[in-house]
């Protein structure tokens, strides 16, 4: 059964929203959300990596702030999202998710971080800050710390009519990570969000096999 938790963070005390596998885990993941909150999307998505056989975390970013935010996917959401967003700055972000990835090590589980967005930048810093392998979704705000140094595994999905991360920022990311796979889709940013225009089928299943099968091997 999938259920909030309280999570314990350096920002204060954190809801995470946790869905655990049928059988013995594989591992944990922490699923970093978009600037809408841990909402329904976000919650299934977690939930879909317990029904893939890891323990799935995905932390309240914005709790520090505000609680219980669940946004939709319109004009007014985005506005208000990129307020919390920036109310709670990248650095206390990536203490909470550091603080989510040791509750699951802590359990024994060689633990991973995948996010979306603002998530997707998030799961880089989880990478170079906290030395957790790491999937990043079109993450739009990365180019400016390129500059940390991986500690683990990373992989990059990004959509080619992704507007938010145009062709040169996706080529930074090639010079500064030679070693890091890079993903590209025919597809907009958030292919992989089932909600809304930019959904693209084939580019989120691909997208997903490939993070599964990352997952796989980084955690193994």
């Amino acid at each position: 059964m999938a259920h909030w938790i309280d999570l314990d963070t350096p920002a204060g005390p954190v809801r995470a929203w946790r869905a655990d596998p049928a059988g013995v885990p594989r591992g944990g993941v922490v699923v970093l959300q978009e600037i809408f909150g841990v909402n329904e999307h976000i919650r299934a998505v977690t939930e879909r990596f317990a029904d893939a056989g890891y323990v799935a975390l995905a932390p309240a970013l914005f709790d520090p702030v505000e609680r219980d935010v669940e946004l939709p996917y319109d004009k007014a959401a985005y506005a208000r999202g990129g307020e919390l967003r920036n109310a709670v700055g990248f650095d206390r972000a990536s203490d909470i998710v550091g603080a989510a990835a040791h509750l699951l090590q802590s359990e024994g589980l060689r633990t991973g971080a995948v996010g979306f967005c603002w998530g997707g930048t998030l799961a880089f810093l989880a990478n170079t800050r906290h030395g957790v392998p790491a999937v990043s979704y079109y993450g739009s705000r990365t180019v400016p710390f390129l500059g940390e140094p991986l500690r683990a595994p990373m992989l990059f999905h990004f959509g080619t009519r992704d507007a938010s991360i145009p062709a040169d920022a996706i080529e930074r990311h090639r010079e500064a990570l030679p070693n890091a796979p890079i993903h590209l889709y025919d597809a907009d940013h958030a292919f992989n969000r089932d909600i809304g225009d930019h959904f693209d089928p084939a580019s989120a299943a691909l997208a997903w096999t490939r993070t599964l099968d990352f997952l796989a091997d980084a955690l193994k």
